[in-house]
């Protein structure tokens, strides 16, 4: 069995983002897709609501990024938030090619007459509104829209020729060489590198492979479970983003964790009530008062944008010590209600509630990261060859918040502009490798100890001009704080960590941890405990042998060493969305501070310097001069 494969195009994560990749590249080039668990397991699935798009005669894209800009608080990158909803209606339109079954605006029609899927029209679809919408402009298919629609993608995909889907693999490293491999054209520090593929962990076998390509998208997801209570699947930690920062890509805005305002407060679940519930007319109360207490918060009450109604939410909590608010659609009619939500009321039905007749309680959940690698609207990141796409990068179209929906949106578009940009960077890689080539000819026929100065300006020209970076405004920058730094105080777990240090413990504790000191509200003395609390964690994986052993090889082999590897990697990005929280003074959209409760006066976009020496065990111990002491604030 070989631990090596070759494919033209890796893309890692089999989500809405990386399947829309797929069926859009030319099906010349060999498509290998990595899913990290089964093919179900990913946000896209669950995605409730639908996607936006101004597909109403009396909407218009304006109106969009209009309502888009108002929701992400004066963080949205504008040029590529009207480039990515500019092509909403051909996004819309590929789905339903694709044979996603939306839901008609007739509902009326006989089951004998429904047309065949393939040619549904944008202009035959039912569209709802959710918070933040100035209109009704979302699509969906019922109340299960994402999974419907990764339904028809993967079966599109397994029958494509072109496409090898593999199911439980985990991608841990990029592979990041220099755009110019011979030695003699060999660069300094500044050398271009590109992405050619990615060390992965087979789940099956239990192994590691290489599997080398011209061109990779990270289509992974987020990192909603590094949160307690949280909407997406338990493959979504973060490691994306890891991946990438690893091999040289900046990162924006961590600290903007959306919170669902209406995930079901029912034990453990993570089952979501979606927002499409409260743009059909649903209503939230106070459980022991009975007041809707919406309507003295914001004047589009339940509709507000989802950070405002979140908070709102869970003050509310904290005010009745119930643990949830109630959701209530009781007024409208049964038959409404089960026709336009038969999931919610099929799921809630088997767990005793009646949404028709019963309220429902709900409380906030971690639901989606904002920010992300940094890209521009076509997936481009700062590294040659490497693309990213969905909940992994950051565009800008979000800002501070997210408005509803946006984002599968944003999945299809920038997955199909990757599409349409990788076979051309293809072209001119191919164009570059080619002239190497010859030069190394040449050098060899004529013996030259050096090689020739036009040569090597040539070369270096055409590499730096294959690729464009993406750009941002406005920005501040993230400095990751000392390892030995102790001033912070300790944050107190319920159970004493075993001095074996426990794995599973300790992310269960960083989930808690999170969840408590990371919430819809921070403050100073919250991050600062957290911050503290994750060093702790991470020296005591640092002075632990039989870890540190198990660290010692380039990647994790085993699964042991897996455990260790992603540990370490949470632990690492933990840090810098704690710390990007810590330093942003201010309370905009997503980010709320109870000691900064108002905006600055310039909205800036956080940012996080690549890491420069790689190794793996950098992510527990990053090497001094790349980690700084930051000053303890006197306003606790």
């Amino acid at each position: 069995m070989s631990n090596m494969i070759k494919t033209d195009v890796l893309i890692i994560g089999a989500g809405l983002a990386g399947l829309s990749t797929a069926l859009s590249l030319p099906k010349s080039l060999n498509i290998t897709v990595l899913s990290k668990a089964a093919l179900e397991v990913c946000s896209s699935h669950y995605a409730q609501g639908g996607i936006a798009a101004s597909l109403d005669k009396a909407d218009s894209v304006t109106d969009h990024v209009a309502d888009t800009l108002i929701a992400g608080a004066g963080l949205c990158a504008t040029d590529n938030t009207a480039h990515i909803l500019g092509a909403g209606q051909q996004a819309v339109q590929w789905l339903c090619e694709q044979g996603v079954p939306f839901t008609q605006s007739n509902l009326t029609k006989e089951n004998d007459n429904a047309p065949d899927f393939a040619v549904l029209k944008t202009s035959d679809l039912h569209l709802t509104k959710e918070g933040g919408h100035g209109c009704r402009r979302v699509a969906h298919a019922d109340d299960a829209t994402g999974r419907h629609v990764m339904d028809a993608l993967i079966t599109k995909a397994q029958t494509a020729t072109n496409i090898t889907i593999l199911p439980y693999h985990e991608a841990l490293e990029l592979l990041t060489p220099p755009m110019i491999s011979s030695s003699s054209f060999s660069m300094d520090a500044s050398e271009i590198k590109h992405c050619r593929g990615a060390l992965v962990f087979d789940h099956i076998n239990e192994r590691q492979l290489t599997i080398h390509s011209a061109a990779v998208v990270l289509a992974s997801g987020g990192l909603g479970q590094l949160f307690k209570r949280a909407s997406a699947p338990n493959v979504c930690v973060g490691d994306g983003v890891m991946m990438a920062w690893q091999a040289g890509c900046h990162l924006a805005n961590l600290e903007f964790i959306q919170f669902h305002p209406t995930g079901l407060a029912l034990d453990d679940s993570s089952f979501l009530i979606s927002e499409a519930l409260r743009g059909e007319g649903g209503r939230l109360y106070c459980p022991k008062t009975g007041t809707r207490f919406m309507l003295d918060i914001d004047e589009r009450a339940e509709l507000a944008p989802r950070d405002i109604v979140a908070r709102a939410i869970a003050n509310q909590i904290s005010s009745n010590g119930l643990g949830y608010v109630h959701l209530d659609v009781s007024h409208l009619p049964a038959a409404f209600i089960q026709a336009h939500f038969p999931q919610i009321y099929r799921t809630l039905l088997a767990l005793g509630i009646d949404m028709t007749t019963d309220p429902i309680p709900v409380a906030p959940t971690a639901h989606y990261s904002c920010g992300g690698v940094v890209t521009d609207a076509n997936g481009l990141t700062d590294i040659a060859g490497l693309y990213a796409a969905g909940e992994v990068a950051y565009t800008g179209l979000h800002g501070a918040n997210r408005l509803a929906s946006n984002s599968l949106l944003e999945c299809v578009v920038v997955g199909r502009n990757i599409a349409a940009n990788l076979p051309r960077y293809l072209t001119k890689l191919d164009r570059l490798k080619n002239l190497e080539a010859l030069e190394k000819t040449a050098e060899a026929l004529e013996k030259m100890p050096q090689p020739h100065t036009t040569a090597y300006y040539e070369l270096h020209q055409l590499a730096a001009g294959i690729w464009q970076y993406p750009t941002l405004e406005n920005t501040q920058f993230v400095i990751l704080p000392s390892s030995k730094q102790s001033s912070y105080p300790t944050y107190k777990v319920d159970k004493a960590l075993h001095s074996d240090v426990d794995i599973a413990e300790i992310t269960i504790a960083l989930k808690a941890l999170l969840t408590a000191n990371m919430g819809i509200t921070r403050s100073a003395k919250q991050l600062e405990q957290a911050l503290r609390q994750i060093e702790q964690w991470q020296e005591s994986i640092e002075h632990n042998k039989t870890m540190l052993s198990d660290m010692s090889s380039k990647a994790p082999t085993t699964y042991s060493k897996l455990a260790i590897f992603q540990l370490v990697r949470q632990l690492a990005l933990a840090t810098m969305i704690v710390q990007s929280a810590y330093q942003r003074f201010e309370s905009r959209g997503g980010h709320y501070r109870e000691d900064y409760p108002d905006l600055a006066e310039i909205p800036l976009t956080s940012i996080i310097l690549p890491l420069r020496k790689t190794t793996f065990n950098s992510f527990s111990h990053i090497i001094e001069n790349e980690r700084y002491p930051i000053p303890i604030t006197d306003h606790i």
